[in-house]
């Protein structure tokens, strides 16, 4: 099992980026995949994720409205999308399905 996400640069606040996760080793529709962020100085938390029984979608309050998520079975491929976004959105952000955590792309928000 493997993720790779990838995307992430600098943005002005109010700015846009999307991000995207590659994956392999395992079948994307029938997994249930998430997003967390690591900011600097703390830890971890899920963002959000998007199940695999019915591609229902979870986002934590402070994401909400702002950012969403999808994914193309095809292409094994999920996207973060991130609008409006804030200086507090700053940090690592990864993709995760399980226990299995990939290689993050940095995003920072500043003006």
């Amino acid at each position: 099992v493997q993720l790779q996400a990838s995307g992430g640069g600098s943005v002005q606040p109010g700015g846009s980026l999307r991000l995207s996760c590659a994956t392999s080793g395992f079948t994307l529709e029938y997994s249930t995949i998430g997003w967390s962020r690591q900011a600097p100085g703390k830890e971890r938390e899920g963002i959000l994720c998007i199940m695999a029984s019915d591609g229902g979608t979870y986002y934590t309050e402070s994401v909400k409205g702002r950012f969403t998520i999808s994914r193309d079975n095809a292409k094994n491929t999920v996207y973060l999308e991130m609008n409006s976004l804030r200086p507090e959105d700053t940090g690592v952000y990864y993709c995760e399905v399980g226990p299995v955590r990939g290689k993050g792309t940095l995003v920072t928000v500043s003006s």
